[in-house]
């Protein structure tokens, strides 16, 4: 392997997937390394869930992988909080753990100019202190322009089951020790994170009747191409831990390596252990666990809720303390694992290393969780690296963008962060059902999103169209408006709008496809868009007019800015902004520990000294406007 690549991507996980896919579709030669294993689901075979689903829509929408090749495999698919507002509604799918991989693979061996190769990068060499190749265990010597880290939990791995400890990032795979240390030699800060997995238990020694049946949508799906049959469908299952688990844990909580020192690094704040639940929540008599099924061709089910590094014994006898799992095989046991991360506050906003050229990281080596927020970091990472120039997504544009903004400006805060909806100060602006309007024409305008996505998005936004024109023209008489209603409505009065009935709460555009002209054969998720834009109208113009100040206040220059003469702010926020000298407002904004009085002080200043012409500054945390 002597010849030389525009961007080699090393790990296949997520985010080397959509970065390697983004790379190669952009006309880049790109190299994709693994050890062997491709887009591999190491902990729970799912995708989604509250915020996260937003960021599998996103990826779709800018013309990445991860919706098509879950929609592939999906065995069930749910929606959440529906009984909430849109902006906090979201999907999730549970996915084949044997088919994802192998969708993968073969969504990634289409792209031309993509070379999919076994091997282990163990040194980075740089010319002028720039990236300029790599090598692999084998001595092979490998030259590239650019590299896109994305070494999930493999840096410097350990992983724990009580007081076993084996080098490692996952069973069954070795960890990346040479690579760590050859990253703390080129300057990069490291520090150590933890995270965990729970048993899984051989399907046919679990009483599902003592379980509760979830509910699902069997038309449910994240990509917005055509349909694609499903696999199958499965069944996923709830139940809870009892006392008797809680006493199991608490007896053996001096053998567990999270409270003997033995494991350093923090884990998961909003997905912790057992063990962590039991000692955090002392009055709590039980905590959910969810059984869901890994696949069709495989007996393992993944026990959710009871992520654990306890001994094997005491895990048997935990597991066989739940309701319904008293006879229950394990076949795998739950296992911590302690890695090595970077710190994404030296990274810039396309995830380039400052101090290394180059050299790009996304995905867990940057301190987060989760597959989707490895795989939103990777199509940005690839896109950037492609081009030589920065892909960068606003907060107020896509989830993506408050991710990588919250990365390189905040950082993790000494735990692997998670994506929410209330991060996102534009929530009700980045939903689900919008991704493709916000980001289909951005992933044109860089290449990423062919001739047929952009056809069937500019198919769909006239159908929207239409079907809003129909709506406007439609008036229903008192019998009509009496069905859509579901009561009598008074005889004299009509006739009713269709609009104005779409916007009450208990109407739904299904309600009225018989009456509107033209919707009998309009998509569902058309109707959804109408639906949504008809409800929503006056707080989505609420949203995008606080958006529009917002980015008055994210553009606000503040170039040479002495912040040691701002009397208005306290001496830690001064420290603060003069160590990490942001190059704007909205970049202080965000700053830990900047607050909004810091911030409107500074726009004040910014007002008195002509800096900006106008008070139209805020949108944020209460900042004024």
């Amino acid at each position: 392997m002597s010849r030389r690549y525009d961007v080699v991507v090393v790990g296949a996980g997520h985010a080397g997937c959509e970065a390697a896919h983004a790379a190669a579709r952009l006309g880049a030669s790109t190299l994709l390394l693994t050890l062997g294993a491709v887009a591999r689901l190491s902990c729970n075979p799912a995708m989604g869930g509250l915020a996260k689903g937003c960021l599998v829509r996103e990826i779709d929408a800018l013309g990445g992988l991860m919706a098509r090749a879950t929609d592939a495999c999906t065995l069930q698919f749910r929606r959440l909080n529906t009984r909430k507002g849109l902006a906090v509604q979201a999907s999730r799918a549970q996915v084949d753990v044997d088919l994802y991989p192998s969708a993968m693979r073969a969504l990634l061996a289409e792209v031309p100019g993509l070379d999919l190769r076994v091997g282990e990068v163990v040194d980075l060499r740089t010319r002028g202190g720039r990236v300029d190749a790599v090598v692999l265990g084998d001595g092979t010597e490998v030259a590239t322009r650019a590299v896109v880290l994305t070494t999930g939990t493999f840096l410097g791995a350990v992983m724990h089951c009580g007081e076993e400890r084996v080098s490692g990032g996952r069973v069954g795979d070795p960890a990346a020790g040479a690579l760590a240390r050859v990253l703390a030699g080129l300057g990069l800060r490291l520090g150590r994170l933890k995270t965990g997995t729970t048993p899984r238990v051989d399907a046919g020694t679990v009483d599902w009747s003592r379980f509760e049946r979830q509910d699902q949508d069997p038309h449910g799906r994240f990509g917005f191409g055509p349909p694609v049959p499903r696999p199958g469908q499965i069944d996923c299952w709830l139940g809870a831990t009892t006392e008797e688990v809680h006493a199991q844990i608490r007896s053996a909580l001096p053998r567990s390596p999270l409270h003997t020192g033995a494991i350093a690094g923090r884990g998961p704040r909003y997905c912790p252990s057992i063990e962590d639940k039991v000692v955090r929540f002392p009055d709590r008599s039980s905590h959910p666990v969810f059984l869901e099924p890994e696949g069709l061709g495989t007996p393992r089910v993944y026990v959710n809720g009871l992520s654990t590094s306890l001994p094997r014994d005491v895990q048997d006898r935990m597991v066989a303390a739940v309701p319904g799992l008293e006879r229950a095989h394990i076949l795998q046991y739950g296992y911590a694992v302690e890695y090595e991360t970077a710190d994404p506050t030296d990274l810039g906003p396309d995830l380039q290393h400052r101090a290394v050229p180059g050299l790009y990281l996304a995905g867990q080596v940057n301190g987060t969780s989760g597959y989707e927020e490895a795989a939103a970091q990777g199509i940005v990472a690839g896109i950037s690296a492609a081009r030589g120039e920065p892909f960068v997504l606003g907060r107020d544009e896509a989830y993506i963008g408050v991710l990588v903004d919250d990365l390189v400006t905040r950082g993790v805060g000494g735990e692997p962060y998670r994506m929410f909806p209330s991060r996102a100060e534009h929530r009700l602006l980045l939903r689900e059902d919008n991704a493709d309007r916000r980001l289909t024409p951005r992933g044109r305008a860089v290449g990423l999103v062919d001739d047929a996505q952009m056809a069937r998005f500019e198919a769909k936004l006239e159908a929207v169209r239409g079907a809003e024109a129909a709506l406007a023209g439609c008036r229903l008489d008192a019998g009509a408006a009496s069905g859509v209603l579901g009561m009598e409505v008074a005889g004299g009065r009509g006739p009713w709008e269709a609009a104005a009935l779409l916007r009450r709460p208990e109407v739904e555009a299904e309600h009225l496809r018989p009456y509107v002209p033209g919707w009998a054969e309009a998509e569902a998720e058309v109707l959804e868009q109408v639906e949504v834009n008809a409800k929503y109208a006056g707080y989505i113009a609420q949203s995008e007019a606080r958006r529009e100040r917002s980015r008055a206040l994210d553009q606000a220059p503040l170039g040479d800015l002495d912040f040691t003469g701002l009397a208005a702010l306290s001496s830690e926020v001064r420290e603060r902004l003069a160590q990490a000298r942001p190059s704007t407002l909205g970049a202080a904004s965000r700053l830990p520990g900047v607050t909004p009085a810091a911030v409107e002080a500074i726009a004040m200043h910014l007002i008195r000294s002509g800096r900006v012409a106008r008070p139209g500054y805020g949108g944020r945390d209460g900042v004024a406007s």
